[in-house]
């Protein structure tokens, strides 16, 4: 065989080892990745091939699927659409499944994940078709709908926890979105929602509760530093600190003030229980540099800042930022410079509290059902961490009982109940209205809710806002329904 023949032969042998190699990957070891690309047609035309699980509030369906006549044989529908938009997300054939429950659990709710092998095998020997899971929420109805209609049509989020067990009894976030046309199995309609709602400004497909930019905190993260302070051991509820009019920091000639005009106290000095109770910045600023951006930032990890959860959807870690300057600490303290949170991270701050300084893992899935709506899995109450003691737990529950009963928080009380609560009115850019905070817990003596609220660019208020103002009447609203 002569050169140029035995090179052309050795090119060729090559070519179909590749392409072996290559046929073997794609059939064997990638088949799986393919199916599970959302724009896989065959896959999706499976998926359409039986009927998705539903996902229930108390044996109530808010996502089913109903049969069709057309080529894929199922059609999505929700009932209270908008309520529950961020929490059921979309099914869509064009787009996949995306936004809540139906993006984080599609393998469940399709039929596909492992875990129900058994079930599937069962409906097979019993000459079923197979069909998804159902999906049990832990959301509370009342609680949801009160949420969204104290929100109103201000941009922001609610979140409402059971401190005890971690459960999301509540998840709004506004503004919401119809996501019926996404599911429609006309192309044309789904394509102009998809395109509406992404160009759409105000972001509705974000779920501003576990997600988004995140926002500065302001004042509710005062319960954080002071919670790092009496964990600390050199103070306590009614220690005395200096709350000036204006606090002077190193490094600038800037000094940090209050949001209202003097002093916190007589003499520039005032206690910690009155300083949460007023929200006095200048205290709480000095605070920050005292403990340290370390001893600050460690203690929001213990609360859960910088952990990747998912309930079942991926929550963006809050964070507190590292290598800080003294007037950076100081804001640090106060809940500005560049601190970054969730609702849903806030909300569980005011569950430690509640809890006696354990943190649950928060989650929305109650039980997973095979298709005779049996249960296959539970969710069980599970402790993320240990926040603080129980000593410090009491001690911040009574600071805050404070803000509520004759401070800052009036406004969030509710008739009857003992309310535990702080406000925060964070400022984030020098051309925007603040965002409005309230988070806090009821009954004081015994929880069994914990909430947090954030009303965008002061909402209604606009550059009048308050956290007490705003957010306050919003979460009074969603603790009255909780208590029902």
């Amino acid at each position: 065989m002569n050169q140029p023949i035995r090179r052309l032969s050795t090119l060729v042998a090559v070519m179909f080892v590749l392409l072996l190699g290559a046929s073997t990957w794609i059939q064997v070891l990638g088949s799986q990745d393919i199916n599970d690309r959302p724009g896989n047609r065959r896959t999706q035309l499976e998926s359409y091939a039986r009927e998705r699980g539903q996902i229930l509030l108390g044996g109530r369906a808010i996502a089913s699927s109903s049969p069709t006549d057309d080529d894929l044989q199922w059609q999505r529908t929700y009932s209270d659409p908008q309520l529950y938009s961020h929490v059921t997300g979309w099914n869509s054939f064009t787009y996949g499944p995306g936004g809540g429950v139906e993006f984080a659990a599609d393998g469940l709710l399709s039929g596909r994940d492992d875990r129900l092998f058994y079930d599937r095998l069962t409906s097979t020997i019993a000459g079923r078709t197979p069909k998804g899971a159902s999906l049990e929420l832990t959301i509370d109805p009342r609680v949801q709908r009160a949420a969204d209609e104290a929100l109103g049509d201000q941009r922001g989020a609610v979140v409402a926890l059971d401190p005890r067990t971690g459960e999301i009894l509540a998840m709004v976030s506004h503004p919401d979105f119809d996501p019926t046309p996404l599911v429609s199995h006309n192309t044309s309609t789904e394509k102009k929602a998809w395109e509406e709602l992404n160009s759409d400004p105000s972001r509705p497909l974000v779920n501003r509760a576990i997600s988004g930019n995140l926002y500065p905190p302001g004042s509710v993260f005062k319960i954080v530093t002071a919670a790092a302070a009496i964990e600390d051991g050199q103070w306590d509820e009614n220690s005395s600190i200096p709350g000036p009019a204006v606090l002077d920091l190193p490094q600038t000639e800037v000094g940090l003030p209050n949001s209202h005009a003097g002093a916190c106290g007589p003499n520039d000095m005032v206690t910690l229980a009155v300083a949460m109770q007023d929200s006095c910045n200048t205290a709480f600023g000095w605070l920050g540099m005292e403990l340290g951006g370390d001893a600050v930032r460690d203690q929001a990890a213990k609360f859960g800042f910088g952990d990747d959860l998912e309930i079942p959807m991926n929550v963006t870690p809050s964070t507190v930022p590292d290598e800080l300057s003294p007037p950076q600490e100081a804001q640090v303290g106060i809940g500005q410079y560049d601190v970054r949170v969730t609702p849903l991270q806030v909300a569980m701050v005011s569950a430690a509290v509640a809890n006696d300084g354990v943190v649950m893992t928060p989650h929305l899935v109650q039980s997973v059902l095979g298709q005779d709506l049996s249960e296959i899995s539970e969710t069980k109450p599970e402790q993320l961490s240990k926040a603080m003691e129980p000593e410090t737990a009491d001690q911040l529950t009574d600071m805050m009982k404070l803000v509520v009963e004759q401070g800052t928080g009036t406004q969030a009380a509710v008739p009857g109940v003992s309310v535990a609560g702080k406000t925060g009115t964070a400022e984030h850019a020098t051309d925007a209205p603040p965002h409005a905070w309230f988070t806090g817990f009821a009954p004081a003596d015994n929880p069994k809710v914990a909430v947090a609220v954030v009303v965008e660019d002061g909402g209604r208020e606009g550059n009048e806002a308050y956290g007490g103002s705003v957010a306050g009447p919003i979460s009074s609203a969603v603790m009255k329904a909780a208590l029902q």
